[in-house]
């Protein structure tokens, strides 16, 4: 009896699939259990594609793939439809795939096997349904989708570890996972769900060489495996023993591939038998692919975690020793994004005088070369410092060394060859802010020089927050040869000085405006009454900025830019200590201290007169009578317009509050290097002068004008009076 006429009698037909040619040749069986005629025949793809049910056709290349990787046959079944759309009968595809390679180098297959009839039990029968398709199909479906959804949002090897360990897979679930990984020559555990610890102990360390499964999954890039013990046993004698201890029934290893390289092994264990079927398998390779690439983009984000944390904390130093008098704090925080690396830095260096420095800064853009540049900065910073310069020769090397850096960068000047378009931003330009504080922890004097920076602000003992008006330049790096004036002032006893990068300022789309006034509100903000100082006040305060800008409440009113992409975060705290050390807890006092603040406005800065009225209007923020803070600036702008006018030296502001809210007394004094003393004048109508002195008689509590050894005082006072509430009678 021919062949053809056996496997025709058990309804078994032959076909040969040739996909290089995109052609299907079958039987006369095969053809007759496809609906067509029963004769054989070599019909295009889609002519047969046409025949099988859509879903089933779609699993035809997993199942090939699959069968290619493992080495074995690819089995499918298929439900073949009539040409209205009706299942006609369901047969069992059995084929093995022949690998051609073509000589371009492509891969095709060409599958040979049979097809066969199965018949379909009837109903009210016990015979037992296969579950391949239907109910199983949409379940394995929606399980992969959850899977690889979970696996993607997994961010570190652990929750990676966890998303596996949770994993319940349709129809039959391990109770015992482990996930080997490959280094070198030796195979160790990454981590293990179902077992206890210790477990893991004997197969923590093992060779590749080792007649282990995972061990030679990982060697040969195939998968295994072992629905029985019997089957364990007879391949893997040798370390039977070891697995037999955990009372599993059947087992699957299989490879974690990724790109091509063999990263490690899977291993899902069952305490009930599993036969692994083809989708069975299909469904286990698939949950290896997701978690092989899960696992290699959890290492990749660890590695550049710990690579960056290691920079920036290489580039970001310690505060030193303790300073007496002194109290530091900082923070650096970086961008949520990218690779957390930015071009923010802080530091504090020891004056060969004694004294010491307080640096802030930011480089352009928040990337590798960003923070690359930084460190260099700050180095040639310190060293500038550390020679004994002043303020401004610091900035103006600096400037002049981040000029040259930048400039020693450029293809076009050194006659390099040209860059690709992704190397231009790394080539270009870039400039940094910087503010550089000079202190005397002995006196308090602060020597300011800044550099396109943030000013600084300070908060007085009594929790009001001042910005410190203060003269600077263009950003470093942007003109090598540039001048940086330098601003003097003192910090009072129980004052803290603010310095900080605009990321604290700008987080949450706010604007320098918006932004200080968020700033202000968390500075000014005072404990309770009752609360007494405390160590590490300091610490907490910078914490508090932190959070309050960067943490989720920031989010809770954004400003105007919220589209902006945050920034790096870098926050330093001076206080000038004293009993409270500009807690704000007022209640401590037998008297609310004095509010004051100093500044000069040089002749060659005229514009800075628009600075001492703000700055007025800064310390009066709370001051009971809005006219009497209207006058008190116009007499300010007078007075300090007048010694810029009529002689040849500086002007300098110092106001001072004190008392009581609501009946504090304000007084403001402008000194000038010349003796000559105003005179009260009568100005015609349309005379542009000559008012100052009727102001200041017509506005102020008291005025007067004091002689001094060089040069004279013009002075002012204001007494606070609260607007007394309307009368509602009156409004009726």
């Amino acid at each position: 009896m021919r062949t053809e006429d056996v496997l025709a009698a058990i309804a078994t037909g032959l076909w040969r699939w040739d996909n290089a040619r995109g052609t299907v040749s079958l039987d006369g069986e095969a053809a007759r259990l496809l609906g067509l005629p029963a004769e054989p025949v070599v019909l295009p793809e889609v002519a047969v594609r046409s025949r099988f049910h859509p879903v089933d056709w779609n699993e035809i290349n997993g199942i090939v793939n699959l069968a290619v990787a493992e080495d074995t046959l690819a089995e499918a079944r298929l439900r073949i439809m009539d040409e209205d759309g009706r299942v006609l009968r369901t047969v069992r595809s059995r084929s093995k795939p022949v690998e051609r390679r073509t000589p371009e180098g492509r891969v095709d297959y060409e599958l040979i096997g049979t097809i066969q009839e199965i018949a379909e039990p009837q109903p009210g029968t016990t015979a037992a349904h296969t579950p391949i398709t239907g109910d199983w199909r949409r379940s394995r479906e929606a399980f992969l989708l959850d899977a690889g959804r979970a696996l993607a949002e997994a961010r570190s090897t652990a929750e990676v570890l966890r998303v596996a360990a949770s994993l319940s897979m349709p129809g039959f679930n391990p109770d015992g996972l482990a996930v080997f990984g490959a280094a070198g020559e030796r195979l160790s555990v990454i981590g293990h769900h179902g077992h206890d610890p210790g477990d893991e102990g004997p197969f923590a360390e093992m060779r590749l060489d080792t007649d282990y499964p995972a061990a030679e999954v990982v060697r040969t890039g195939r998968a295994i495996y072992l629905p029985s013990p019997e089957d364990y046993k007879r391949r893997f004698p040798a370390t039977w023993p070891l697995a037999r201890r955990f009372d599993r029934t059947s087992w699957a290893f299989l490879p974690l591939i990724v790109a091509g390289r063999t990263m490690g092994a899977w291993m899902a264990a069952f305490k009930h038998p599993v036969s692994f079927s083809p989708d069975e398998r299909s469904v286990l390779t698939t949950v290896a692919r997701m978690l092989a690439q899960a696992l290699q983009r959890a290492g990749v984000a660890e590695s550049e975690r710990e690579l960056t944390t290691g920079l920036q904390r290489s580039m970001m130093p310690q505060l030193g020793p303790e300073i007496p008098g002194m109290s530091l704090a900082a923070r650096y925080v970086p961008t949520g994004g990218g690779l957390q690396v930015g071009g923010d830095w802080y530091d504090m260096i020891p004056l060969p005088s004694g004294r010491f420095a307080l640096v802030i800064g930011d480089v352009q853009g928040h990337d590798v070369r960003a923070a690359g540049l930084m460190g260099q900065l700050r180095i040639a910073v310190r060293a500038y410092a550390s020679e004994g310069h002043r303020p401004d020769a610091v900035l103006s090397r600096a400037s002049r060394f981040l000029a040259g850096l930048c400039s020693s960068q450029d293809p076009a000047d050194s006659g390099a060859a040209p860059v690709s378009w992704g190397d231009a931003d790394f080539q270009s330009p870039r400039f940094a802010t910087c503010l550089y504080v000079e202190c005397d922890p002995r006196t308090g004097v602060l020597e300011v020089a800044r550099a396109g920076h943030p000013e600084p602000a300070v908060r007085m003992t009594d929790g009001t927050v001042l910005m410190r008006s203060t003269a600077g330049g263009l950003p470093l790096g942007i003109v090598p040869d540039t001048d940086y004036p330098t601003t003097r002032f003192t910090l009072e006893p129980g004052e803290t000085m603010m310095l900080c990068t605009d990321g604290l300022i700008e987080t949450g789309g706010h604007d320098l405006d918006t932004g200080w006034a968020r700033l202000r509100a968390i500075l000014e903000s005072e404990p309770s009454p009752s609360a007494e100082p405390e160590d590490g006040h300091l610490e907490k305060l910078a914490d508090l900025l932190v959070q309050a800008v960067h943490g989720p409440s920031s989010h809770h009113t954004t400003g105007p830019l919220a589209d902006r992409r945050e920034d790096d975060i870098a926050v330093v705290l001076l206080c000038r200590e004293s009993a409270e050390c500009g807690r704000g807890t007022t209640a401590a006092h037998p008297a609310r201290p004095a509010r004051r603040t100093m500044l000069t406005v040089a002749q060659a800065e005229p514009e800075r007169i628009a600075g001492a009225r703000q700055q007025v209007r800064e310390l009066l923020h709370d001051w009971g009578d809005a006219e009497q803070l209207d006058a008190a600036v116009l007499m300010v702008s007078e007075m300090v317009t007048n010694v810029l006018t009529h002689t040849d030296g500086d002007a300098l502001l110092v106001a001072e509050a004190v008392g009581e809210l609501g009946a504090r007394r304000l007084r403001i004094e402008v000194s000038d290097g010349s003796d000559e003393l105003p005179h009260k004048r009568q100005p015609g109508e349309m005379a542009s002068s000559g008012r100052g002195v009727l102001l200041m008689e017509m506005l102020a509590d008291s005025w007067g004008v004091d002689p001094r050894g060089e040069g004279k005082c013009i002075w002012f006072e204001l007494y606070e009076r609260a607007k007394p509430d309307p009368d509602p009678d009156a409004l009726d």
